[in-house]
């Protein structure tokens, strides 16, 4: 059963001064996520990836289209659907003077509800830091700390925007188990990401968006098989990585 619908999305931006017109940086963007599900999103810089994800979050306004998050329109009930979704960004600001057990305890506040930040912490495995501040953190607790501010309302769909940007193979690893501890709780996952391996192992489907548009979406296996070249030397079989470039002609760093 869908617990996301999107249908026709568009976000429409005008171009510089200097240059009469716009553009869709989403442009026309139709897919459902299963209630679930970890479903990925895949793309160059500026495919609209985040973008689509701001508007999913009722961070940015809908141009033209529709999403629906478990029944509810974002575009006419936007308070409803934030009570029941979790967001991390990619960047995130915090009161440095707070330990992240008071972060917590804040971030519950601002959703009214109450919150045991130890519980929350162990969660993510941060128990350890209750009484430390953010500058007191790697850059993989760090981000483990963003997903547990996520979870403070207990959400039925969590959102991470490109989650392991940055991070140590170790740091990166350990997110990708929480990750999947998380969705065995049954908590529905969306997240964006430029790293082909995560994409395959942690999503069921992926969508990869290119100019705006979704132009492919599948199981990893499914795409592989359709779109990776098979490759002149082992491993016997291509991976998302190809299916990326075969579908978009980007390299990773562009």
């Amino acid at each position: 059963m869908s617990i996301i619908k999107v249908k026709n999305l568009v976000k429409t931006y005008r171009l510089p001064e200097k240059i009469e017109g716009s553009f869709n940086a989403v442009d026309g963007v139709s897919f459902s996520i299963e209630r679930g599900e970890i479903y990925g999103i895949l793309g160059p810089n500026g495919a609209g990836k985040t973008t689509t994800l701001e508007m999913l979050e009722g961070l940015n306004d809908i141009d033209a289209g529709a999403a629906y998050i478990d029944g509810l329109s974002v575009m006419d009930e936007p308070y409803k659907v934030k009570k029941i979704i979790g967001v991390q960004l990619q960047a995130n600001e915090y009161f440095d003077g707070l330990t992240l057990g008071e972060l917590i305890i804040l971030f519950g506040n601002l959703y009214q509800v109450k919150v045991i930040p130890d519980k929350l912490l162990e969660r993510v495995n941060l128990l350890d830091k209750l009484h430390a501040k953010p500058a007191d953190l790697s850059g993989g607790q760090n981000q483990r700390f963003s997903i547990a501010c996520a979870l403070v309302n207990d959400p039925k769909i969590l959102f991470l925007d490109e989650p392991t940007t940055g991070l140590d193979p170790q740091a990166k690893r350990n997110l990708w188990n929480l990750v999947l501890e998380l969705n065995r709780s049954e908590m529905t996952i969306v997240l964006t990401t430029h790293n082909m391996e995560e994409a395959e192992t942690l999503c069921h489907r992926i969508g990869i968006m290119d100019k705006g548009k979704l132009i492919a979406e599948d199981t990893p296996q499914n795409l592989i098989t359709q779109y990776a070249s098979d490759p002149p030397v082992a491993p016997l079989h291509g991976n998302i990585e190809d299916v990326f470039l075969a579908l978009t002609g980007h390299g990773l760093r562009d």
